[in-house]
C-alpha cells in the first residue's frame, strides 16, 4: 500500500513540474481559458483509459479502441444521415455494435488463447476497414444541432465532455475498490489460477471487463463525433496509445494486478498537460508525437524496471505460477 503510495506521489510531482515548466515557458498556458480548453480535450482520453485500466488490471490489454472510436461515430453518422434513423436509437444501436465488438474480442482471446495485444491488434484493422467500407474513407456529415451538445455542450462553465468523464472515472474508481467485481479483476491479473482456484469465474469476469472497456470506448466515440459534428473514419487514428501511456504513466502495471484509478486519472492529466502545453508553445504535431512516443518508453521501461526488482526478491512460487503467468 505504501508504495503504491509513494509510485503515485512520484507521478503527481511530475505532473506539478510539467505545470510549472509550462506556465513559465508557455505563455498562455496558465489561464482560466486554456484550463477549460484542457479538460475538455482530455475528456475523451479519461473516458476510454477508464475502460483500458480495467482490462490491464485484469491481465488483459484492447488496442483496438481507436478504431472502435472511429466505428461508432461512422455507424451513428451513417444511421442519422444516410438512414434518417432517430439520433437517440442511432446511437444506442452503435453503442451495442461496439460492445459486441468488446464481447468478441474476449471470445477470441479466451477461447483461441491468443495473444490480447495481437487479437486487438487484428480487431483494429478490421474496425478501421469497415469504418472505410462505410463511409467510402469519406466523413459523414449533416447532423442535428443538438447532436453536438454532447462534444461542445456547456453546463454553466463546465463543458458537458468533462462532467462524463468525471462520472465515468468516479464510476470506475467504485468498481475497483468498492465491490467484489473490482477485486475479482485484480486477482484475476495477479494470479488468474490461484483466483480460479477460489471460486472466480475467470471466463465471465474477462469477458464482462471487454465489454465494460468496449462500452466506455464507446462513449468516447459518441463525445468525438459530437466534438467534430460528423463521423470521421480517422477519428480515433493511434488513439489507443495516448490511452495506453495515460494508463501505464498513471501507475497501471502491464503485467495485470496493479493499478488504481487516481493514477489513472494523474497519467491523463500528464498527457494533456503535454499535448496542451506543446501546443500552446508552437511544436508541431510529428514533434509531439515524438515527445508522447518518448513518455511511453519510459514509462513501460519503468514498470518494466520495477517488475525485475520485483522478481528479484525471495517469494514463494505457488505450483503453476509459470504456466499461469503464460496463459494470462
Amino acid at each position: 500500500m505504501f508504495k503504491q503510495f509513494k509510485k503515485q506521489l512520484a507521478i503527481l510531482i511530475i505532473l506539478v513540474l510539467l505545470v510549472m515548466f509550462f506556465a513559465f515557458a508557455a505563455p498562455g498556458f496558465f489561464t482560466f481559458n486554456n484550463f477549460i480548453s484542457l479538460i475538455r480535450q482530455i475528456s475523451i482520453l479519461g473516458v476510454v483509459s477508464t475502460g483500458m485500466s480495467l482490462v490491464l488490471v485484469s491481465g488483459g490489454l484492447d488496442l483496438s479502441v481507436g478504431s472502435q472510436i472511429s466505428l461508432i461515430g461512422i455507424i451513428c453518422a451513417a444511421l442519422i444521415v444516410n438512414g434518417a434513423v432517430n439520433p437517440f436509437l442511432a446511437c444506442i444501436i452503435g453503442l451495442v455494435c461496439i460492445m459486441l465488438i468488446g464481447f468478441i474480442n474476449s471470445t477470441i482471446i479466451i477461447t483461441a488463447n491468443i495473444w490480447p495485444m495481437i487479437a486487438t491488434i487484428a480487431m483494429m484493422q478490421v474496425l478501421q476497414g469497415i469504418a472505410y467500407i462505410i463511409s467510402g474513407g469519406l466523413p459523414i456529415y449533416g447532423l442535428p444541432e443538438y447532436m453536438k451538445w454532447i462534444g461542445q455542450g456547456y453546463v454553466w462553465v463546465i463543458p458537458v465532455p468533462v462532467i462524463i468523464m468525471a462520472v465515468i472515472m468516479l464510476i470506475g474508481s467504485f468498481l475497483l475498490n468498492k465491490t467484489y467485481f473490482g477485486r475479482y479483476l485484480y486477482a484475476v491479473g495477479s494470479n488468474a489460477e490461484a483466483a480460479r482456484l477460489s471460486g472466480v469465474n475467470i471466463t465471465i469476469i474477462r469477458t464482462a471487463v471487454y465489454i465494460i472497456c468496449s462500452l466506455l470506448t464507446g462513449i468516447g466515440g459518441l463525445i468525438m463525433m459530437g466534438r467534430v459534428a460528423s463521423g470521421q473514419p480517422k477519428a480515433g487514428a493511434n488513439f489507443e496509445m495516448d490511452v495506453l501511456t495515460a494508463c501505464v504513466v498513471g501507475g497501471v502495471g502491464l503485467n495485470g494486478g496493479v493499478g488504481t484509478m487516481s493514477g489513472v486519472v494523474i497519467g491523463v492529466f500528464i498527457m494533456g498537460v503535454l499535448s496542451n502545453g506543446l501546443g500552446v508553445m508552437g511544436v508541431g504535431e510529428y514533434y509531439q508525437l515524438v515527445c508522447k512516443g518518448v513518455v511511453l518508453i519510459l514509462a513501460v521501461g519503468f514498470d518494466g524496471i520495477q517488475q525485475k526488482h520485483a522478481n528479484k526478491k525471495p517469494h514463494r512460487v505457488s505450483p503453476g505460477n509459470s504456466q499461469l503467468k503464460q496463459e494470462a
